[in-house]
């Protein structure tokens, strides 16, 4: 189901500035953090599974400044000044899709990544997996199309064709499949299998 919804993502929201290991070094505006090579900033990253063990994927947005109509997982941000990183998680998943569910903390790494001189994602990026089997309702300012996927079919399709996907999720669907399972399926009570892949994890 796809729903036209107000635009909850805004240039002059203010994000939190960081260094490597975390700690907090002041606040810019969205607009500033992802203009240029881009402002170290925090941010996280949302997979959600359904009981089938697939994932859902979201195909961002055609008014997307940075990777528009790209693939990517099921929805990423970051938190506001003063906000909880997962409380944001939790808050964006309802804005982008409706949904809420339990979530369940994996790790945290850094990536920078520029976008055909439009700027650049600079993140110390938080990614969290949850469980949801009901309904999927998109936010059509955020989202242009939206699948559950097989967790084979996603390593087989970025590896065979990665253009359609962020670079985030490629480095963090290739850190879950080879380093979490084990931990997912505990937290989720499924049973994924590791799937060959060719990918690589770039070097920060």
């Amino acid at each position: 189901m796809n729903i036209a919804n107000d635009p909850v993502s805004h240039p002059d929201a203010l994000l939190t500035l960081v260094d490597r290991e975390d700690n907090e070094l002041g606040f810019a505006s969205k607009a500033e953090c992802h203009t240029g090579s881009g402002l170290l900033h925090r941010a996280f990253s949302v997979f959600i599974f359904n009981s089938s063990g697939q994932v859902l994927l979201q195909q961002r947005s055609q008014q997307k400044e940075l990777w528009n109509l790209y693939w990517s997982n099921s929805c990423c941000s970051h938190p506001h000044q003063g906000e909880q990183i997962e409380n944001a998680a939790h808050r964006r998943m309802m804005e982008e899709l409706s949904i809420d569910c339990e979530l369940h903390y994996l790790y945290k790494f850094y990536y920078q990544e520029s976008f055909k001189k439009k700027g650049s994602e600079h993140e110390l990026c938080s990614v969290f997996v949850g469980r949801h089997d009901g309904k999927v309702s998109i936010n059509t300012n955020e989202i242009a199309d939206w699948k559950f996927v097989a967790t084979e079919e996603l390593s087989r399709s970025i590896d065979e064709c990665p253009v359609k996907y962020t670079p985030w999720l490629q480095s963090e669907w290739l850190e879950l499949t080879e380093n979490y399972l084990g931990v997912i399926n505990q937290a989720l009570g499924l049973t994924l299998n590791k799937a060959k892949t060719g990918l690589q994890i770039k070097p920060s």
